[in-house]
């Protein structure tokens, strides 16, 4: 069985928490898209984990963790997020984790063009993470970047270093004034950062091909959400990579695969973080008592989120994007302090109600509709079955479900492993 675990809207939907929840029931796990620029936050029997980069699998002992040629690997990153891993007791090896001789390595240089255009665009910015994301897949696409598997030949790194940072230097020297980058520092780094991973590396494509002919489960897992899309998100303010599920194959490494299933995640709410359109949101005390009450900071960044009542118009272009064949409602817990729970049930496009989800300039101008729910204004975290919620609690999956289009098969009542159940 191959299933894809996406995200329905703009990130940050609990999609690490449902891997290490599902993944129990896989031998393999694929993260195939973007790098270190979001993050998945899991607490388990052994404690709290933040994942920026690898798959929320490397948290199961008898999992094999991929980490696919469609992801852009800051190795100075993943050195220090496998440390605090083994720091907490969990396990990663080469037997474990597996990094796609095809991925592409964010350099230096890549975090300092990221931080240096921010910093020029001022108040226009598109609110980067400043991890160099967005130029490293420029490169990826300008066929200037390094690979993983170039690790295994390191000679030749060498020999294309020099050349790599005269053509770099062009824009941070000449075009920014900033110090110019040198090449020797580029492979000091590499050597102390990247040399490490060799036994890591490997052709994950037959390796996924292997385990799907032996009959192994496979899950692929997505950073960010569907509004994040490089061509179907908010853009500019999107992900430079495809979150979208058909995506998980080609950036695993095994493009002729197909899906069986696509598990989207939602959360019962809205959450934003970083620049860009978000009708749905909320300010001022209202979107105080929400985000303190979801602990709505950014696993990767520490920001504070934008928050909002659950958007329908965006989920229900977000499950349509991804093709989902079900969902997870995600921290339905924390709407329990309202006793109306605010909903966005459709956009005000130029005067004209509508329900479906724009894009551009008339994204830019759209206005919220909200209608509001009865809550229930109880601890929903024991809650074991749907049967068991409160009747206001279930109406609001049900309303929900009714409106996305798509069946509810889990819903978390808690940031727990167990807090969570499975709608029959």
């Amino acid at each position: 069985m191959l299933t894809s675990i996406v995200g329905i809207n703009w990130g940050d939907e609990g999609k690490g928490r449902m891997v290490d929840l599902l993944s129990e029931k896989y031998g393999v796990v694929a993260r195939y898209q973007g790098g270190n620029n979001a993050g998945h936050t899991v607490i388990n029997d052994k404690g709290k984990f933040v994942l920026n980069l690898l798959p929320s699998g490397i948290l199961r002992e008898n999992t094999i963790n991929v980490m696919g040629n469609g992801m852009v690997i800051d190795l100075e990153h993943l050195t220090k997020e496998i440390a605090k891993l083994r720091e907490g007791g969990i396990k990663v090896t080469p037997q474990n984790l597996k990094i796609s001789d095809r991925a592409t390595i964010c350099m230096p240089y890549h975090k300092l063009l990221d931080e240096l255009e921010e910093d020029r665009l001022g108040d226009a910015k598109f609110g980067s993470t400043r991890r160099g994301i967005a130029p490293v897949y420029a490169d990826k696409y300008m066929k200037k970047a390094f690979r993983m598997g170039d690790l295994l030949h390191f000679d030749e790194v060498k020999k294309k270093m020099p050349s790599i940072m005269e053509w770099k230097n062009l824009t941070v020297k000449n075009g920014y004034g900033h110090e110019a980058i040198s090449a020797e520092e580029m492979i000091k780094w590499l050597e102390d950062y990247g040399l490490p991973f060799v036994d890591y590396i490997c052709d994950t494509g037959e390796l996924l091909t292997e385990a799907n002919e032996q009959g192994k489960d496979i899950m692929f897992e997505a950073q960010l959400g569907a509004l994040r899309d490089i061509d179907f998100g908010i853009y500019p303010y999107t992900s430079s990579s495809s979150t979208i599920a058909s995506y998980g194959p080609i950036g695993a490494g095994v493009p002729g695969m197909k899906l069986d299933n696509v598990i989207g995640i939602m959360k019962a709410y809205s959450s934003c973080v970083g620049e860009g359109p978000f009708t749905c949101e909320m300010f001022g005390e209202e979107a105080e008592v929400l985000r303190e009450a979801g602990g709505e900071y950014g696993a990767a960044t520490g920001r504070p989120r934008r928050v909002g009542g659950f958007d329908v118009a965006a989920s229900k272009y977000g499950v349509m994007l991804q093709g989902a064949t079900s969902l997870a409602l995600t921290k339905m817990d924390v709407l329990s302090c309202y006793d109306k729970i605010p909903v966005c049930v459709a956009y005000e496009v130029n005067g004209v109600k509508t329900e479906k989800f724009p894009a551009g300039k008339e994204l830019d101008n759209a206005k919220p509709v909200y209608e509001y729910l009865d809550g229930w204004k109880c601890d929903i975290s024991g809650c074991k079955s749907f049967d068991s919620l409160p009747i206001q609690a279930k109406n609001y999956i049900t309303f929900i479900q009714s409106k996305v289009k798509c069946q509810i098969q889990y819903v978390s009542v808690g940031a727990e492993r167990d807090k969570y159940f499975e709608i029959q």
